[in-house]
């Protein structure tokens, strides 16, 4: 080991250099602090931008847009159907809830068509995907789809289109 290989150790803090505190600290005329400007006379926050609009400011219309009116369905797939109930069984919001599958029986769940249903079900849901309608269908069980999916047409250049294909 020789003098010019010494290090401190791993993780070793130096002490922070505190600027403006006169001649004798060891930062020369100064104070470590430089010339003129303002980061010599005073303080300046960390994310000042020289008085130009901040990025904050800028970027706080570009972050996105939630839709306060969209419902959040909670997905049940057919293989949970199929594991918490029998054959014949109705499956309803008051079932689902019960066996835990939803949180309550006022929130709002689609059927997905995950899994395989070997028996029939009743099942009465607010949604249901396509597939859970042939696999309720095909195992020979009934659905009543509540408040199915409202396809609207949204801008302009679609209505467009789909006047002309109505034409």
């Amino acid at each position: 080991m020789d003098q010019h290989s010494l290090q401190p150790p791993k993780g070793a803090k130096h002490a922070r250099k505190r600027v403006g505190r006169g001649q004798a600290s060891g930062q020369g005329t100064y104070g470590g602090r430089g010339r003129k400007g303002q980061k010599a006379r005073g303080g300046v926050r960390a994310q000042f931008e020289g008085g130009q609009m901040s990025i904050v400011r800028r970027l706080g219309h570009k972050r996105g847009f939630r839709n306060f009116t969209r419902v959040e369905y909670q997905a049940v797939n057919l293989r949970d159907l199929a594991r918490c109930f029998d054959a014949g069984a109705r499956v309803d919001a008051e079932a689902l809830a019960a066996v835990r599958l939803i949180a309550s029986a006022q929130t709002p769940y689609k059927v997905l068509g995950n899994g395989e249903l070997p028996y029939a079900l009743t099942v009465i849901a607010p949604r249901l995907s396509q597939a859970a309608k042939d696999a309720i269908s095909a195992a020979g069980g009934s659905f009543d789809e509540q408040a199915a999916a409202e396809h609207r047409v949204r801008d302009r250049i679609h209505r467009r289109k789909a006047k002309a294909q109505e034409a």
